[in-house]
């Protein structure tokens, strides 16, 4: 239970199901006064107490978990690591995978538990022809998290509940309305938790003691066009703030920390056809076998793109897309669907050039 409005509902549904429900939010890092009222992120005291009057409400216990250690090692550090690496790593994922589900699904087994429940806008169907759990989209396509959960696994979503998944962001707005929530109109969490300023290379310094050198800002003939600040300041499909003129916009393509360079272009040379997937999670099949088409995300919000998946060798894919796309990045992931179902995701490693 983060504090928001959607854990809280979930608990609410559980609760009225007649279920043996106990609350938990989770403590993930030391320094609370990070996380002041004004930022948008999901990790105040106030979301503690938050959380803790919605359970008084409904008469359930609640318990805060320290998850500072897991959280340290498998979130930020992983987060340093890959910005260092040239990569734009997403940490929400991270936390999903290491600290929400693979630690709180331990716990569950230790406290005998059956299930750990989430307000995530997803919903777990059971395919009888297959006799594997799937992860499929949410009922409010606005709303699906799926893409943030491809890397649940059948044990895992063996032991999962999501109650939202049939519902819209506006039905559990008036259900906890109803129940007579404080964190009824709540305002969702956007921020990174540990990095609520956004400033992820004044924190990256901070943790890691690293610095950042100026390099050359080039195109993608190796022409130089200016001097970037640190590569560490830069997004792929960055258009705004690079600091370069030029007669048509250009958008970050890559970063090259072997030579400190950051490869820019306009936006029809920074497209690429496909990228290569590393670390490949499988969910409502075990294996790709030969080519398939599925449609992909590279990014959250993105609709799902037509492409071509190739299983390349152990745990990779070569993804090509039916249409050249922008802002594929190596540290983020591609996940895999068939309509509404979750096949398969892994990390970007690798980009294909238009």
């Amino acid at each position: 239970m983060s504090g928001g409005v959607d854990s809280s509902v979930a608990t609410l549904l559980l609760h009225s199901w007649g279920l043996e429900v106990q609350g938990v939010t989770l403590k993930l890092f030391n320094n609370e006064t990070s996380c002041s009222l004004e930022t948008k992120t999901c990790c105040s005291l106030q979301d503690v107490e938050d959380a803790r009057s919605v359970c008084v409400d409904l008469g359930v216990s609640h318990y805060v978990f320290n998850f500072t250690k897991t959280f340290g090692t498998t979130v930020i550090d992983k987060f340093c690591d890959a910005y260092l690496s040239g990569e734009t790593p997403n940490p929400c994922i991270d936390c999903n995978r290491f600290v929400k589900f693979e630690a709180l699904q331990q716990r569950r087994r230790d406290l005998g538990f059956d299930y750990v429940a989430t307000g995530h806008y997803a919903r777990r169907i059971y395919n009888d022809d297959t006799q594997r759990f799937e992860l499929h989209t949410a009922f409010d396509e606005h709303k699906d998290q799926s893409y943030v959960l491809f890397h649940l696994d059948q044990d895992t979503l063996r032991h999962m509940l999501f109650p939202l998944g049939d519902l819209t962001k506006t039905q559990v707005r008036e259900l906890a309305r109803e129940a007579g929530f404080i964190n009824a109109q709540k305002q969702e969490s956007q921020d990174i938790c540990f990095v609520p300023d956004g400033n992820y290379a004044a924190f990256i310094h901070n943790r890691t003691g690293k610095t950042f050198t100026p390099g050359a800002i080039v195109n993608r003939e190796g022409k130089r066009l200016g001097t970037h600040q640190g590569l560490i300041h830069y997004t792929i499909g960055q258009r705004k703030g690079i600091g370069v003129a030029a007669a048509q916009p250009l958008y970050v393509y890559e970063k090259r920390p072997e030579t400190n360079e950051l490869v820019v272009d306009t936006d029809m040379k920074t497209q690429c056809r496909g990228v290569i997937v590393r670390d490949v999670t499988y969910g409502a099949l075990d294996h790709i076998d030969g080519t398939q088409q599925l449609s992909v995300k590279t990014h959250y919000r993105q609709k799902a793109q037509d492409a071509v998946v190739t299983n390349a060798s152990n745990k990779r894919l070569r993804i090509e897309f039916c249409a050249p796309q922008r802002a594929c990045a190596p540290g983020q992931f591609a996940v895999c669907y068939r309509g509404d179902t979750v096949i398969c995701g892994g990390t970007i490693e690798d980009i294909i050039p238009e």
